[in-house]
């Protein structure tokens, strides 16, 4: 290891590490130990990442080469001194970079990541891997850690000293460093010799880094007769592949093989739900190696968040997270994109014009909807368990590619799952292809209902003319529902129908005794529809009778082409003004309070805007004037009993 640290004891400084990197520091050690030896693939990972940087930026700059383009990694280690030393020629970094890079967390999320800690070491082992261990695995076996850097292009006085135990602070200071890249040796703990082996570390590498394209190195063992011992010798021998693997055969390539690929790729502790790996011959040509992650990542949600698709031109990596290769509704696809046609200087910017990259994100879009519908359709269960727990993940971003992705909109349809009456559970699980499958004979049309809540959707009064006549309603109440329905009018025919807005109209599904009932009804109730309406005013677009309800007296309808109350109300909360529109009241014609209030003189407005107030309230909605109703309610109750 080099000690060079000539520089004078005043540079160096003594800094705290953020908050968030104790807790994970106290968690990884705890909850991680038990798979120890993912320390050395996550720094080899982390050499690897450096090397490919410094590849990339030196096409732009072949003097950050310094004279040596061969990239590698070095493993060694110290018996006596009880140390293991992981070295790269890579990018290395300035003391800016070592500060940030190791002494601070930022990531989006990370607040949620520590909410959902449970202090069970093995449920936290998996959320600790999916947020990424990276660096900080080192302090699994070892007690201090030492850092030397020097990033590419600069001056050897310009090199970092970085050294820490892990506890809650690190020194850093200047030092001449001559070679480019990052040393990094672990004084390992009591009880880690294992790892002082030269075998031992080369089954490891072998286990989780043979796919890692730059050789990894180690000085080569051979056995000394004399001595009876194992003896290290000054030639140099790579202990992986160091071919990538994206580019071999997927006949040669296990499924183990995969999996550690894309932990190093996804930088993941699990293993992926499912991969695609193909060739794509023809006008662009281009290799794929994509991965659906089982769980999804913290920052999900955050659609500025870098996706996670690595681009390769020729073998060589370009980019890390280049956005134009995926459609932002799958920005959890995780792998490598190798293409034989574009340049080598390409540019983010190249890429949002190029042809070749539409070409390229187009085919990679089909592949990853084609491996989830198989997954979906399979006859196998663990399939389709797999793509339950695939919806249970990524459903509600699957949905936002029904407005994003109209080439693929039918597909996507195909893989929505759905909550509906026929289960009455919230688990999503109904396809629209089931419903289908299911609907009666005599049925055109898919019904839906969308609502805040799960419950406010199963209770909605709207559906209660559907369940009298036993036929299915999706119930929807996520908020990017409204956006799919919006986009999503038909499937396979079938016309999507929302069971609050405009008239009803169920077809065949009613009788012709049904529909005279119907039209006599609102002939008889004509005067107080207009009564009613002529009390609400300007809270109403029309009153009418109606034939949803069953049990209700009223409930609230949009008309057909303006925006339902759920939108409306989304819309609000997100700070957009919606469109100005006023429901329908629709009542029922068989209810006692609505019989009532035919008779009714002295307080009918009063009973008129209880009715209203209790519908919007059914609904989901928020009332104007919450007091003035609680106050009609107790006079109304108070002079029914006769007080």
């Amino acid at each position: 290891m080099t000690t060079d640290t000539q520089t004078a004891p005043a540079s160096r400084e003594t800094l705290g590490f953020q908050t968030e990197v104790k807790q994970l520091l106290q968690l990884m050690i705890h909850s991680l130990y038990s798979n120890r030896e993912i320390f050395l693939r996550e720094l080899i990972s982390n050499a690897s990442d450096a090397c490919d940087k410094l590849r990339f930026e030196a096409l732009h700059n072949a003097g950050l080469f310094e004279g040596d383009s061969d990239f590698k990694i070095r493993v060694s280690f110290d018996p006596t001194a009880k140390t293991l030393t992981i070295a790269d020629n890579g990018v290395g970094m300035s003391r800016e970079e070592v500060i940030t890079n190791l002494g601070t967390i930022a990531k989006s999320g990370t607040r949620e990541f520590f909410s959902q800690l449970s202090g069970d070491q093995q449920k936290d082992a998996s959320l600790i891997g999916q947020f990424g261990v990276g660096f900080y695995s080192s302090f699994i076996v070892a007690d201090r850690v030492t850092v030397l850097t020097r990033r590419a292009g600069v001056e050897a006085s310009q090199g970092v000293r970085w050294e820490s135990e892990g506890s809650g602070e690190f020194t850093i200071e200047m030092v001449d460093r001559p070679t480019r890249g990052t040393e990094i040796t672990l004084h390992l703990k009591e009880g880690q010799d294992d790892l002082l082996s030269g075998w031992k570390l080369r089954s490891v590498i072998r286990k989780y880094s043979d796919h890692i394209v730059q050789p990894i190195v180690m000085k080569k063992e051979e056995w000394n007769q004399e001595k009876g011992e194992q003896i290290v010798t000054d030639e140099d021998e790579t202990v992986n592949q160091a071919s990538a693997l994206w580019a071999r055969s997927r006949n040669d390539i296990t499924d183990e093989q995969y999996k550690e690929f894309y932990k190093h790729v996804g930088h993941d502790f699990e293993d992926p739900l499912a991969w695609t790996h193909a060739r794509v011959e023809g006008k662009t040509e281009y290799t794929q190696l994509l991965y659906v992650p089982a769980r999804a990542p913290f920052d999900l949600w955050d659609r500025n968040a870098r996706h996670g698709v690595k681009l390769y031109v020729r073998r060589v990596f370009i980019m890390d997270d280049a956005e134009q290769l995926m459609p932002l509704y799958l920005r959890f696809v995780r792998g490598v994109v190798d293409s034989t046609d574009l340049p080598l200087n390409v540019s983010r910017e190249i890429l949002q014009e190029s042809k070749d990259i539409e070409s390229i994100r187009n085919g990679c879009t089909k592949k990853v909807l084609g491996m989830l519908a198989d997954m979906a359709n399979s006859e196998d269960a663990a399939e389709k368990e797999k793509y339950a727990k695939f919806w249970g993940e990524f459903g509600k971003v699957l949905k936002e590619g029904m407005g994003e992705d109209h080439a693929n909109k039918d597909k996507i349809a195909a893989l929505l799952r759905f909550a509906s009456t026929h289960a009455d559970t919230p688990d999503e699980t109904v396809s629209l292809a089931d419903y289908i499958g299911r609907m009666k004979p005599e049925q055109e049309k898919i019904y839906y209902v969308t609502a805040e809540t799960f419950n406010a959707a199963k209770n909605s009064p709207h559906l209660e003319v559907f369940r009298k006549k036993g036929i299915e309603v999706i119930l929807l109440s996520d908020r990017v529902d409204e956006w799919v329905v919006s986009h999503l009018t038909e499937f396979e025919g079938k016309q999507l129908v929302s069971v609050a807005k405009g008239g009803l109209d169920l077809g065949k599904l009613e009788d012709e005794a049904e529909k005279k009932e119907q039209e006599s009804a609102a002939g008889e109730f004509k005067d107080l529809t207009e009564k009613i309406a002529k009390s609400l005013g300007e809270r109403v677009k029309e009153v009418r009778v109606t034939h949803r309800l069953t049990d209700s007296p009223a409930c609230l309808v949009a008309d057909e082409h303006d925006v339902s109350g759920n939108l409306a109300r989304i819309l609000k909360a997100a700070g957009q003004k919606a469109p100005a529109s006023k429901p329908i009241l629709e009542i029922n014609p068989h209810h006692p309070v609505v019989l009532r209030l035919k008779y009714e003189e002295k307080r009918f407005d009063d009973w008129a805007a209880v009715l209203f107030d209790q519908a919007l309230l059914a609904e989901g909605g928020q009332l104007d004037d919450p007091a003035t109703f609680v106050k009609r309610m107790n006079q109304l109750m108070l002079e029914m009993s006769g007080s």
